[in-house]
């Protein structure tokens, strides 16, 4: 089944507040809720920041170690602070690197930083195999894909593939009421890893909409470029780090896109085009215009 919509009334356009907002500030670990974050064009402050690699420098996620679910991330001013189940707090600080290094990210060679021996075994003990923690190199320019873009320069850190990710509430309520339908537990919006979450529109209105503006003139303007593919995280449960196919296999039944192929999407990726150092806030009021193709 299509996850295609119809597309709204021309004159009618998307509005709606800012839910909820989270960073990542390690790659595949738990994220961090927010009251407000700083824009910057390569996603929200901090926002994959750092990132586990093996002992050959790829990195590792969820979707082969899921117990990364479990391992907690706390912001403070001028350190990061990971928890996980029967280990010790591992204090990282902010401004704080090793050695250089270089990493593979997908199918992009990335320079970063070796955050130390301490680190390396903490991650290590916990996920049970040869790990290492790397911080992001700022000065390499690591840009999303133009042809979705538009051309536009889109910079990342350790994104998938662009820095900023879109989510609904309604979106997830849609999930859970088919969830529910079936016999299964409602899961939450943390399993979709969004950075941004919208109330007050319809399902999957982000789908449809072409950017959204953010806050008061001249606000925060993001353009939603490609539907996120949706990988087997959102079957890990973030409490438990334990896997199920459910919440993938209710959203192989209706959210297939044809603009991938048929694979699944839920949420959309979006880049910056104004606002650079704004400071979004939930509550903030979002509105958008609709895209017509």
């Amino acid at each position: 089944m299509s996850s295609a919509a119809p597309k709204p009334e021309s004159g009618a356009g998307l509005s709606g507040r800012i839910a909820r907002l989270f960073v990542y500030p390690v790659k595949s670990c738990a994220g961090v809720e927010l009251a407000e974050a700083v824009v910057t064009p390569a996603g929200l402050d901090l926002d994959r920041a750092w990132m586990v690699v093996d002992a050959e420098g790829n990195f590792v996620s969820q979707r082969e170690l899921p117990r990364m679910a479990l391992i907690r991330p706390q912001l403070k001013i001028h350190e990061v602070i990971l928890r996980a189940p029967g280990m010790l707090a591992l204090h990282l600080t902010i401004d704080a690197v090793e050695e250089p290094v270089q990493v593979r990210l997908w199918d992009d060679e990335v320079p970063a930083y070796d955050m130390g021996s301490v680190a390396a075994q903490w991650f290590s003990d916990f996920l049970g195999q040869r790990l290492r923690l790397v911080r992001f190199d700022p000065d390499h320019r690591r840009l999303s894909n133009l042809e979705w873009t538009g051309g536009l320069e889109a910079p990342n850190q350790f994104n998938d593939g662009y820095p900023f990710l879109v989510a609904s509430t309604a979106s997830l309520a849609g999930l859970n009421e088919r969830l529910a339908s079936a016999g299964h537990a409602p899961v939450g919006i943390e399993r979709f890893r969004p950075n941004i979450v919208i109330e007050g529109v319809e399902a999957h209105d982000e789908d449809r909409a072409d950017a959204l503006r953010i806050g008061s003139e001249p606000g925060t303007v993001l353009k939603l470029v490609k539907p996120c593919p949706r990988c087997p995280i959102p079957n890990v449960d973030p409490q438990t780090g334990e896997t199920s196919p459910v919440v993938g296999d209710t959203l192989q039944s209706y959210r297939q896109n044809p603009r991938l192929d048929g694979r699944v999407t839920f949420a959309m990726n979006a880049i910056l085009l104004e606002g650079e150092d704004a400071v979004l806030r939930v509550g903030q009021p979002v509105s958008g215009d609709w895209k017509f193709d």
